[in-house]
């Protein structure tokens, strides 16, 4: 099927990449956190992917929130596995669906499990993580005999871009996935691709 993205959607996925942009141009000396910090931040996604129809262009989702999390170790691993591992949480006050229907909301993803690698290229290191969490919208989503409260899950990775001292942007993208769970008469699901940017400070 034809990809058709509309117009909000485009604008949104433009975002990402102007930020990084922006980042780099005011790039500084970055220092690599050596300690178990919080890492405090905040971040806007953009999704699109198939709720009933098998059309990944059908539903289109803009997310935008704060997260904080914990790194809980040390660097541990050898090799190419060397890194570190951090929990965290996120809530995300702002929830818009733009297609099929105009939905919006908000939720919490309070599991975000975290893998920092120690693999550095230059002012990037790269990372993976698995989050799961919950979403209360305005109506039912999808509309019909579904349910206004559905589940969250994703799972993906991306990269860390250290600016300045113990701050850095970070881009990911990620396998995305909402369902009620039963919870309506209904259960179709939403499942598609996450795009994310972000910036953090470590304290």
């Amino acid at each position: 099927m034809p990809w058709r993205v509309s117009r909000r959607l485009r604008a949104a996925a433009c975002l990402p990449f102007l930020f990084v942009i922006v980042v780099r141009l005011h790039a500084q000396d970055s220092a690599v956190s050596t300690g178990r910090e919080w890492d405090l931040g905040i971040w806007v996604a953009g999704e699109t992917g198939e709720e009933i129809r098998n059309d990944f262009s059908e539903a289109q989702i803009l997310t935008a929130g704060v997260f904080a999390g914990k790194v809980l170790t040390g660097e541990i691993g050898s090799g190419w596995r060397r890194g570190r591992f951090e929990y965290g949480v996120s809530v995300f006050p702002i929830f818009r669906q733009f297609r099929p229907q105009g939905i919006y909301g908000g939720g919490l993803e309070p599991v975000i499990l975290r893998w920092n690698s120690s693999l550095r290229v230059g002012r990037v290191a790269p990372y993976i993580e698995l989050a799961g969490g919950a979403v209360r919208t305005n109506t039912n989503l999808p509309v019909g005999n579904t349910s206004d409260f559905n589940f969250t899950a994703r799972g993906g990775g991306g990269i860390r871009i250290f600016t300045r001292g113990k701050q850095w942007a970070d881009v990911g993208c990620r396998w995305s996935h909402i369902s009620n769970a039963n919870l309506g008469v209904k259960n179709p699901e939403f499942n598609g691709i996450q795009v994310s940017v972000g910036y953090h400070w470590s304290r």
